[in-house]
């Protein structure tokens, strides 16, 4: 168990950690296939957009907005179809709508009243500009791939955000529920981590590719998370 009064900053992952991005992700999708005729299972969607996006990643760093147009031509270029541009930029130009989980809202709130909360996420400034506004509170320290020209799981984006936080490694929590792009790296520069397995009973990683690391802590919702700090406390 954690001694979460040992810690004065959380940092937090957005997409997938706050925000439901599977939905967002296969609320934008789905229309583009089934107007080219292809109907795949959400698993399956999940699990070519987790490829898709990783691999166009590691080629360099383009703004994120370019990534997820690329991604959705990836999708067409693996299941034979060409994207119009209105398709190839639908998962980019929903991102802005996709919903907190239920549990966020609340739980930040809560945390904010503890900790100092930061952001760590692989997006471009504007777009989380549109997620901020949905999180309902001020973060202390926002850290984009934009800022670093880089995407998590590299280490460079981990240590930017140590640069900007200035704080010591021991005082900062890192909670993420990807093993792949967070937990990992964020443990290599010796961070302290909590996993949220949102994909708790669910088969596979969803949208981000398999991941071996080991988090300090393990929850399955932010509510836990708060519950394992104050469990007099309701979010």
């Amino acid at each position: 168990m954690l001694d979460f009064d040992h810690f004065e900053a959380l940092t937090f992952d957005c997409f997938g950690t706050l925000i439901d991005w599977e939905s967002g992700i296969l609320s934008a999708v789905r229309p583009v296939l089934a107007a080219h005729g292809r109907d795949l299972v959400d698993g399956e969607i999940l699990r070519l957009y987790a490829e898709l996006e990783s691999g166009i990643e590691r080629q360099g760093y383009q703004p994120y907005r370019t990534v997820l147009c690329r991604v959705v031509e990836g999708l067409g270029e693996k299941l034979g179809f060409v994207p119009d541009d209105v398709q190839r930029s639908s998962v980019a130009d929903s991102l802005g709508t996709w919903p907190p989980f239920s549990d966020t809202v609340g739980a930040l709130r809560f945390l904010k009243s503890r900790f100092r909360l930061g952001i760590v996420s692989n997006v471009d400034n504007d777009l989380f500009a549109e997620t901020a506004r949905r999180l309902e509170v001020e973060f202390d320290w926002v850290v984009t791939a934009e800022q670093v020209g880089d995407y998590k799981p590299s280490r460079r984006v981990f240590e930017a955000a140590l640069d900007r936080i200035a704080l010591p490694k021991t005082s900062i929590l890192h909670v993420a529920q990807s093993l792949f792009h967070d937990i990992g790296p964020a443990r290599e520069v010796g961070l302290t981590t909590v996993w949220v397995d949102r994909r708790t009973g669910k088969d596979g990683f969803g949208a981000t590719p398999e991941g071996c690391a080991e988090a300090e802590f393990e929850v399955s919702d932010l509510r836990s998370l708060v519950a394992a700090i104050d469990p007099t406390a309701t979010v």
